[in-house]
This record gives structure tokens, C-alpha cells and sequence, in this order.
């Protein structure tokens, strides 16, 4: 029997959402979740599911049946002649990634944290940085969803193709997710460089680094000049990863401990910031490593923030990213986190914040506790005059108005919708504001 309970309080991973639902479920089959969404229908409840709690909205959050797929977890096939790998929706991609890696495969490109479930991620968007290769949900070949009547769907590029052109990216509005079958490649290595750039020479030689890497991103440090930069690109290998005390001290010391201790006095004492800001940004060095992709892609993050992220034309990304330095040199703001931006390249899914354009991503951050919303609705303001698409799982401020004048498929996905979901089973209140009633 799938576990059912009474209410008790859901948390994001942040901290900045709860829920209490009516009831939660574990249902251990595709078959028991299905019972779950017609048993919700009948009861007159709504119906989410959650993966880890990542989203810092409020995807997930519902007052009805909350389902949890702690169950619905592990491969259920690798087709080495087609390359690809079928995934139940609970799977966290960290077990995914070393699965597949035992069996000599990788996925081409993936976002820098691991912990969410596959289908928290795709529903989502998530995402790495990429010239060529773009987002987790853009690796999918096939999906499988149980739809609001209880019945399972299954879609491709060739099998109702125009739920695949939604659903990659459906933000559990079309329907919970129950298998995904992702394109593999045979493992390979990837040599990142890591190197402090000064903010200036990184904005004007943006389009140069973007080009001549596989994968470049870049962190600058608010009130600061200096900027921390990583490219990713295929490599003969061997093996090289960081020595095991840099790659403590770099990874966790630095990254994750002493980070938090500076965080935490931040928070306390706001006026500290911009010089621990130059310090710390100063004390970067340059290091390089060999390693198979998720090893090099991901890394731990264990200082809890909230996170806001836009997507830009990729073209409008150096000059956002300049009045978002001018705004934060001329405001009484105190920013302890690095300012994230990342590409991908255009993508076919309806509500990909990459769909139809070459995008580049902002990301701003404040540590857990700190006050955020004057930061980020001054940066919003830029972003939105830029054309901007906020990521589904981040905070943001915009509503289905402005979805239907940021995505010009927007009135496909909703029209889907309403033939998938015309009881709104799947409805919350995010997706009211999003994707309107």
C-alpha cells in the first residue's frame, strides 16, 4: 500500500516555503499513483508532487495531496543501441549520474548541483552552462505522465509530439511525471580551468570565451572588480581531479565552511561585507582537473540561500550584467553572494526559458535569513527591461500576462492545459499566477 498520513508541514529546501497539505502519499508504482489522483479527484483535492524541495517558489507547495516519489526511484532500462537511459521521476540525479557512470555512460551536459530528483529538475528547467549542449529537460527522448483522469501517457518526438513539446518543461501542470528517457553518451573526461578574471576584461572578452568553450561560466563578487571564471571542455584525459587537501580546501573549506562563517557575519554585520568581499575574491588561484562530467559539473552546496535567475538574449547579457554592477556600486545594498551567469543555446520546448533564442542566465543570491527583496527587485527591473525570462524554480515576481509577451508559444502550453488538466487537478497557487486560470 502507498503510505498515507495526516497533515504535516512540507518545507523547501530554502526554508522560504511551507505547505500543509491534506494528506501525503508514497505511492511504490506507477499503478498507486494513479489510484492517488483519481482518490484526490474524488475527495475534491488537488494533487502535487515533490521532489527534494529545491525550487525556492512555491512549485510544489499544495494544500491537497502532496505525493511524494521516494519510491518511484532507480533505471529501469539503459537501450545501448539508442542510446538512452529510462529513469523512474524520483531518481535523484546524483544516483543517476553514478549509475550511469558504473555502466561507462554520461549525460552530455547538466546543472552544478545534484541532490533534486529528475523530475523536479526537468519540470523546472534546470540547467547548466553550454555553447552547444543545453538543459537537463533538453536531453529527454521520452516522457511517461499519469494525466488529472488517473491514465498514463507516454510521449516522444514521434508519440503525441505535442505533449513532448510541452511536457519536457510542464512545471506539474500537465500531469505528474513517472519515467523519463534521457539521450546518453559513452563517459568522457572534461578538463575545467578555473581562473580569477578581472570584471572588465571578462565582459569585454565575453563573446570570445563563450565561443572558444565548451562550457564557460563565470562568478562576479558584488563590490568588487573581480570575477572567478570556469571552462569545461572534452579532453583526452587522463584522470587528473584536484589533490584531495586543494580540493577540500577549495570545495569545502572555502566554498562551503568558511563561506558560511562569512555569510553568517555578513548577515550580523552588513558593513563588513564589501571588504571581506575583497579579500576573498583576491584569494582565489587559478587550478585545473580532469574528470568524468558530473565530477567537474557539480559540486556541494551546503550554504542555504534564496536565488532569483533570469535568461537573457544571449547578446543583452553583458550590458544587464553592467547595471547590475553600477546598481549595486551606487546602493546601500551589501551582497556577500557571487553573481552567476551561465548560456545555453536555443531550445524546441514550449516554456524552456532558452526556447526559440541563444540565452544567457543572471543569477543573484542572498544567504538564508538575510532581507532579499530589494536586491532583487532592483535586479528584476533590469532584467525584465531586457526581455527576461525568470527560471520556473526561482523567485521572481511575474505573472501569465507577462508570460504570454516573454514566450511566443505560451498559448500552446496553456491550451494543452486545458485539454490535460481541465479540472485544474494539478493546480496550485504558483501556477495561478504563472499560467493563469
Amino acid at each position: 500500500m502507498s503510505g498515507a498520513n495526516g497533515s504535516s508541514t512540507w518545507r523547501n529546501w530554502a526554508g522560504n516555503v511551507t505547505a500543509r497539505p491534506a494528506r501525503e502519499a508514497t505511492p511504490a508504482s506507477v499503478a498507486e499513483l494513479a489510484a492517488e489522483v483519481r482518490r484526490a479527484a474524488e475527495d475534491g483535492l488537488t494533487v502535487k508532487a515533490v521532489g527534494t524541495g529545491h525550487s525556492f517558489t512555491s512549485a510544489a507547495a499544495t494544500d491537497g495531496v502532496l505525493i511524494r516519489p521516494g519510491l518511484l526511484t532507480g533505471i529501469r532500462e539503459i537501450d545501448r543501441a539508442a542510446m538512452t537511459v529510462t529513469v523512474e521521476a524520483g531518481t535523484p540525479l546524483k544516483r543517476l549520474n553514478a549509475a550511469l557512470a558504473r555502466e561507462g555512460l554520461s549525460l552530455t551536459n547538466m546543472g552544478d548541483i545534484m541532490e533534486q530528483t529528475v523530475a523536479g529538475a526537468t519540470s523546472t528547467g534546470t540547467h547548466g552552462t553550454g555553447r552547444e549542449s543545453a538543459s537537463i529537460a533538453a536531453q529527454i527522448t521520452a516522457l511517461e505522465l499519469v494525466t488529472a483522469d488517473g491514465s498514463l501517457l507516454t510521449c516522444s518526438a514521434k508519440e503525441n509530439p505535442e505533449v513532448f513539446a510541452a511536457a519536457r518543461i510542464g512545471l506539474g501542470a500537465l500531469g505528474i511525471v513517472t519515467a523519463i528517457t534521457f539521450a546518453v553518451e559513452p563517459v568522457f573526461w572534461l578538463t575545467a580551468r578555473e581562473e580569477p578574471m578581472a570584471f572588465d576584461r571578462v565582459t569585454a572578452d565575453f563573446d570570445e570565451l563563450y565561443a572558444e568553450n565548451e562550457h564557460f561560466e563565470f562568478y562576479w563578487f558584488p563590490h568588487t572588480g573581480n570575477c572567478n571564471t570556469k571552462r569545461n571542455n572534452r579532453s583526452a584525459g587522463p584522470a587528473a581531479p584536484p589533490g584531495r587537501v586543494r580540493a577540500w580546501i577549495d570545495d569545502e573549506f572555502m566554498s562551503n565552511g568558511l563561506f558560511q562563517a562569512v555569510c553568517s557575519l555578513g548577515r550580523v554585520a552588513p558593513a563588513t561585507i564589501p571588504a571581506i568581499a575583497k579579500v576573498s575574491s583576491r584569494a582565489l588561484s587559478a587550478r585545473s582537473y580532469t574528470d568524468i562530467p558530473y565530477k567537474v559539473f557539480t559540486s556541494p552546496r551546503r550554504v542555504r540561500f534564496v536565488e532569483m535567475e533570469y535568461a537573457l538574449p544571449r547578446e543583452a547579457a553583458v550590458g544587464a550584467l553592467r547595471e547590475v554592477k553600477a546598481l549595486v556600486d551606487r546602493s546601500p545594498l551589501r551582497v556577500s553572494f557571487p553573481v552567476e551567469v551561465r548560456t545555453a543555446p536555443a531550445d524546441d520546448i514550449a516554456l524552456s526559458t532558452a526556447s526559440g533564442r541563444e540565452s544567457a542566465y543572471i543569477a543573484v543570491h542572498m544567504f538564508k535569513g538575510t532581507p532579499y527583496q530589494a536586491y532583487f527587485t532592483a535586479v528584476e527591473r533590469i532584467m525584465t527591461e531586457h526581455a527576461g525570462r525568470p527560471h520556473w524554480g526561482k523567485l521572481h515576481t511575474r505573472d501569465a500576462a507577462y508570460f504570454a509577451e516573454a514566450y511566443p508559444r505560451f498559448g500552446e502550453f496553456t491550451a494543452l492545459r486545458d485539454r490535460l488538466d481541465p479540472e485544474r487537478r494539478f493546480a496550485n497557487a504558483y501556477l495561478r499566477r504563472v499560467l493563469g486560470d
